[in-house]
């Protein structure tokens, strides 16, 4: 398992029936979590001393219960700046374990010894993308929601990188490869952080069971003859780290490189273990 455990300001404090107990910088938040499924005893005072508690409804969905926490706030990993709130579905704008991979394609980039170009789909709020363009990369970021491509934008400002080569695009992500291909561009690396089911702009249906080879297959061909890396993540339960290793090492075989998924996952402060987080896929040239 990859773990991301070099993080000062975020921390999994506690996890136990269903739940995580989380320190966002000076902020206790307790959200749900489908992979806690263990019952153990809640001992951390901060389970009761939480500054805000996300219940999920038995008919789906939930709502936030505030106590002291204010409508945004920023915390920190080494040189970049998250600002973060609470929204809809329990999340804050940030998925901390994905740290790890920051620190694996960051390391690729700076000792590339060449221009890298990155493409990031799903991008999200940008932490792959400021992660990447701090590494010196040039980076297009796409998402289909405009309120994520903002939040992304504030979060690069806030991390000093508004003058870094940052492309900002909202579109629908199969349909801008599509047009990549026609207009003959490519990239070095391309990162993708698919949800499990979503919407594009114009009401396109995303099910990534369904739509995550074939788009990982169109991707290579937009990537340059010598590509430095190519990451695929996952929060499907049913997409084991062996299905990212197949469709990687499937698709990209006609390039020099090797495949290597794990599990990622969180250390867990309270008991010493590691809470699952999803899985990716890495491949990268040889």
């Amino acid at each position: 398992m990859w773990i991301a455990d070099n993080w000062k300001e975020y921390e999994v404090l506690d996890a136990s029936c269903g739940e995580k107990l989380e320190r966002w910088g000076k902020y206790v938040l307790v959200r749900p979590d489908p992979q806690v499924i263990w019952d153990t005893p809640k001992t951390d005072r901060r389970w009761k001393n939480r500054n805000a508690h996300y219940h999920r409804s038995k008919k789906g969905g939930g709502e936030w219960e505030f106590f002291d926490l204010p409508q945004q706030w920023e915390i920190h990993y080494k040189e970049l700046t998250f600002r973060l709130k609470p929204f809809s579905f329990k999340h804050t704008g940030l998925f901390p374990e994905q740290a790890v991979n920051w620190d694996w394609f960051s390391e690729k980039i700076r000792g590339a010894g060449r221009p890298v170009k990155v493409l990031n789909l799903f991008a999200y709020t940008g932490g792959a993308t400021l992660a990447a363009a701090a590494a010196g990369a040039s980076v297009t970021h796409v998402d289909a929601s405009k309120g994520m491509v903002t939040w992304a934008k504030e979060n690069a400002a806030a991390s000093g990188l508004s003058e870094a080569p940052i492309r900002w695009l909202v579109d629908d992500c199969v349909k801008f490869v599509e047009r990549e291909i026609r207009r003959g561009n490519h990239y070095d690396a391309i990162i993708m952080d698919p949800p499990s089911y979503g919407r594009g702009p114009k009401g396109e249906i995303w099910k990534i069971e369904d739509a995550i080879h074939p788009l990982i297959k169109l991707c290579t061909r937009i990537l340059s003859p010598e590509p430095l890396f190519f990451l695929v993540n996952s929060y499907t339960t049913g997409l084991a780290p062996a299905v990212l290793t197949y469709m990687l090492a499937t698709e990209l075989k006609k390039f020099s490189g090797s495949v290597d998924s794990q599990e990622i996952g969180l250390p867990v402060t309270g008991s010493g273990l590691v809470l699952p987080c999803g899985a990716s896929g890495r491949w990268e040239a040889r």
